[in-house]
């Protein structure tokens, strides 16, 4: 049995030092490949540091919402020149988030509908991150190629956004969140999730299932998020691992 942990980010202050003793642990647990995901310039330096450093760790470049306001032709220069280097497979974390609002709501939109536009020129997927902003998130991707695929990262969207998104080329990914107790508006999508469009993640160190609640989240915490997957779904872990093993290859074009 093999894992992916699609979204997560080992180069965290968190794992410092230690990056080879969690990859160790996440692979006693099956986890075989794991995604470190950008957010700024300084994590997307350290994830591309860390996709060099061990074989089954990939990277994403990208500005995520709170430094949208931070984006400019340097930037993108840079982001281009990074998504081109190999091992870096996606661009991510980026998207829109009205809850933190740490850039302006227009930059946002703006900043985000750039970058899958310089995804697509280079043959990427892209990985999102949307809180408190679906409607204008699906307006913005309803509008965009993505030929090359995308990704709503931990998605907490109720059953109505799920089969709104389904008519688009996105992937659903299921965090900690789905083994959460009163998460029943996730549980619902779980169920209503098809297979093939299926991915798994921890967003460690943020957002750790159960039984771990309350602790530290790592990539090889990727497993107990398989086995909530597992039992809303009605299917084995195996399948589980088996299908969303299967689909991050494919979105990601690994090998």
């Amino acid at each position: 049995m093999e894992l992916i942990d699609n979204h997560t980010h080992l180069q965290d202050e968190t794992f410092r030092g230690r990056e080879e003793f969690y990859l160790d642990r996440a692979q006693k647990l099956g986890v075989t490949k794991v995604i470190c995901v950008g957010q700024d310039p300084e994590f997307n330096k350290r994830a591309i540091e860390l996709s060099q450093r061990f074989e089954k760790v990939y990277a994403m470049v990208g500005y995520c919402p709170d430094v949208a306001k931070d984006y400019d032709q340097k930037a993108e220069d840079t982001i281009i020149e990074q998504l081109q280097i190999p091992g870096v497979v996606a661009m991510g974390e980026i998207g829109l988030d009205y809850y933190w609002d740490e850039s302006p709501r227009s930059k946002q939109r703006e900043v985000f509908a750039r970058q899958i536009e310089v995804a697509h020129e280079m043959k990427k997927p892209v990985d999102i991150h949307t809180r408190d902003a679906f409607g204008d998130c699906y307006e913005i991707l309803k509008h965009s190629d993505l030929e090359y695929g995308a990704i709503l990262h931990s998605f907490n969207g109720d059953v109505n956004w799920l089969n709104k998104f389904l008519d688009l080329n996105v992937y659903f990914s299921y965090s900690g969140v789905a083994s959460f107790t009163k998460a029943v508006e996730v549980h619902s999508a779980v169920k209503k999730t098809p297979l093939n469009r299926l991915l798994l993640e921890t967003d460690a160190p943020f957002l750790t299932p159960k039984p771990y609640r309350g602790h530290q989240n790592e990539p090889g915490y990727v497993y107990y998020v398989g086995q909530a997957i597992a039992q809303l779904k009605g299917i084995s872990l195996e399948e589980v691992a088996q299908i969303t093993y299967k689909n991050t290859m494919r979105v990601y074009g690994l090998n």
